[in-house]
């Protein structure tokens, strides 16, 4: 499994790439979601609801080995991609890691440029919502 920091920066790569555009980077990101498996619909319940998103996003997490795998899923293409990116990048590290390191990679790509203020804040949102995640999975693999 990649290091957290090396992720992020393959997908500061991959949207350098895109040259700033505005048009191509949402395209993207919605082929980024279109890769996420859909979630069960079982699973799509309001608990699982990550509170401050605009759009309804769904996250689970569980442990795996130690490590933390995240499951997402969202009812619109450009939240889905977005959250896709928060699952590559903490999804398969420990606890420890996801709580220790910064999610820097949207700042380093402008994403506040194609996203706005409402999907911003969801964004953070989300991020928030996994470390909390990742905290309270911490206490089971320190057990």
């Amino acid at each position: 499994m990649s290091d957290i920091k090396e992720i992020q920066d393959e997908i500061i790569e991959e949207f350098s790439m895109l040259d700033g555009d505005m048009e191509m980077t949402i395209n993207y990101i919605m082929e980024l979601g279109e890769q996420l498996p859909e979630m069960e619909a079982s699973k799509r319940t309001d608990e699982n609801i990550v509170k401050g998103c605009q759009s309804k996003v769904w996250l689970m997490a569980g442990l795996e080995n130690d490590k933390v795998q995240f499951e997402a899923d969202s009812n619109t293409a450009i939240t889905k991609g977005l959250v896709s990116l928060l699952v590559r990048v903490l999804s398969g590290q420990t606890p420890e890691v996801i709580l220790n390191n910064d999610v820097y990679f949207p700042e380093k790509i402008g994403m506040n440029r194609f996203i706005g203020t409402q999907r911003s804040n969801g964004f953070a949102a989300m991020i928030k919502q996994m470390k909390l995640d990742a905290l309270a999975l911490s206490t089971k693999t320190n057990a």
